[in-house]
């Protein structure tokens, strides 16, 4: 492993273009080692361009891109044996079992890893010894994870790791993710599971239009400048119009019908005491009283339009 503390992509000012096209538009960022960096955008926001520019398989129009410190064409024969890429669909000989494709990637490695414990690890081994052809979509996405992994990359990307996966295998695959930073590997991970994002990544950065929209954490992107909801069940025939005025900032509340009622707004502990004071007050009993902040998908879809997919 590099003992280079710097980071493990960094990118100035990307711009990549296909013709009269922009995919990428002056994009910059950071992702520290050892760390899980997601990449969420619309289609056509320019994330395969980026990762695809940081692969080495483009020359950037303009800008700056080091990965691992450096250049992704000009260095890639020092690059290559440092830096694992599974695809999302990750091809493969029809007729070769998967043990043998994986162990033809080992062959190609300085340092394998041990095919054994990978077909273990990645629950591989009860179809090791059955056709490409014949595995199905989540076995071929770990197959194809097992080969990015087995050369013991410092840097591997990840492009829609759990597609054709059932939540079983996904969450197992979440492990593995969660493993390799652990170890000290750094990972970029493009997926079209928000819920993918948010539970594995240390910094998220959004994309639309070739260009950075927001960046952070899963938690900053969720907390920043937003309100949250305090929902609760009470009596159906709860006063809105006298809670609202009780409320401080005459926040937004709402019957959603059977009882169940919402309050839109900053919420702080003087919003919960206010709530249950004025509801102590009423004489009103209220239940499964909780704080619902907006999840990574809301914030997602605030950025980049409601119809968009990542």
């Amino acid at each position: 492993m590099a003992l280079d503390a710097g980071p493990a992509v960094a990118i100035d000012g990307l711009v990549k273009r296909y013709g009269a096209v922009t995919a990428v538009d002056g994009l910059s960022l950071r992702m520290p080692r050892a760390s899980i960096l997601a990449l969420l955008g619309p289609n056509g926001a320019g994330k395969t361009s980026t990762v695809e520019v940081c692969e080495g398989l483009h020359r950037a129009d303009g800008g700056r891109v080091r990965v691992l410190g450096l250049d992704p064409v000009d260095d890639a024969r020092r690059l290559r044996p440092r830096v694992g890429v599974m695809l999302q669909d990750g091809g493969g000989y029809p007729g070769a079992h998967a043990e043998e494709l994986l162990r033809l990637f080992a062959g190609y490695a300085r340092r394998p890893l041990d095919v054994d414990l990978l077909l273990d690890a990645l629950g591989l081994r009860a179809v090791a010894r059955t056709a490409y052809r014949r595995l199905s979509g989540g076995e071929r996405q770990r197959l194809a994870l097992a080969t990015a992994l087995v050369s013991r990359p410092e840097l591997v990307f990840l492009d829609e790791p759990s597609a054709g996966m059932d939540p079983q295998a996904r969450r197992a695959l979440w492990d593995v993710v969660a493993a390799l930073r652990s170890d000290g590997v750094s990972v970029v991970l493009t997926t079209h599971y928000i819920e993918e994002a948010e539970r594995l990544a240390d910094h998220v950065v959004v994309i639309d239009h070739g260009r950075v929209v927001a960046a952070g954490s899963p938690r900053e992107l969720t907390d920043a400048g937003t309100d949250a909801e305090l929902a609760f069940h009470a009596p159906a025939d709860l006063d809105i119009g006298a809670l609202r005025g009780a409320l401080p900032g005459g926040p937004r509340v709402e019957h959603r019908g059977r009882g169940d009622y919402a309050v839109h707004g900053p919420v702080d502990p003087h919003l919960v005491a206010a709530l249950t004071a004025w509801c102590a007050g009423a004489d009103v009993l209220i239940d499964d009283l909780r704080v619902r902040r907006r999840s990574l998908e809301d914030v997602f879809l605030a950025l980049t339009g409601d119809g968009a997919a990542p």
